[in-house]
């Protein structure tokens, strides 16, 4: 069966992560977490107080911090999914909070981090067979994907979903705040200058607002088995 390249994009809190971990795990693709790799460049401009007061970013300290910032994945044998780690250290767990959520789209709507990070993804797709996710998989990253998967939910669904995905990992969570954070993070996505979320022409849109994730894995099966054996 020959190897293609899986690209899902779309708003932020879709469950898009959660599918394409799902996907390559049963097809036996490679799975990269392209989120994870500008939440990781965020955590450490956090970390290293690369932000204004005013939640911009301090983009000269940060070009020069560029080369210093080394992102991977590990496979976590207790879950079988890739953990990210930042600059060898495990932070799965630290990207994911709801401070970093709050500063990802202004990291990355940064030119030169979206360069850096695009060129990465490239090389880890190379050799096909990788399903990727992220905001510019389709457009940008791999435009000749041959699978491309757009998902959308409503933001009420999609605020739902990452409260709960909060409080199971014990971490706070306002149900508010979050709501307001995705719908930030949508207009940011959506009106950046340097690749832009947008539904690349020939992706298949996917509102799984009312889908379980037995539903959506099905369906997505179905679109990989259709054009792998055609």
């Amino acid at each position: 069966m020959r190897k293609i390249t899986i690209a899902i994009d779309g708003f932020s809190s879709c469950g898009k992560s959660t599918m394409a971990k799902d996907l390559a795990r049963e097809i036996g693709y490679i799975y990269v977490d392209t989120g994870a790799m500008y939440r990781s460049v965020t955590l450490y401009a956090l970390r290293h107080q690369l932000f204004n007061e005013d939640g911009s970013v301090k983009t000269s300290e940060l070009e020069k911090e560029m080369p210093n910032i080394k992102i991977s994945f590990q496979l976590n044998k207790e879950t079988g999914r890739p953990d990210t780690y930042l600059n060898g250290v495990c932070v799965e767990q630290e990207i994911r909070s709801l401070e970093v959520s709050s500063h990802v789209s202004p990291i990355a709507a940064v030119p030169f981090v979206r360069e850096a990070l695009v060129a990465q993804q490239q090389n880890l797709g190379k050799d096909k067979g990788v399903v990727m996710d992220g905001r510019d998989i389709g457009t940008t990253v791999f435009p000749d994907a041959e699978l491309k998967i757009f998902v959308t939910a409503s933001s009420e669904v999609r605020a739902q979903r990452r409260f709960d995905e909060l409080k199971a990992k014990g971490m706070p969570a306002d149900y508010d705040d979050i709501k307001k954070n995705v719908e930030e993070r949508d207009y940011i996505d959506t009106h950046r200058e340097v690749s832009p979320l947008k539904k690349a022409d020939d992706a298949i849109e996917l509102d799984n607002s009312k889908l379980t994730i037995a539903e959506q894995k099905e369906w997505l099966i179905s679109h990989f088995n259709h054009i792998v054996n055609n």
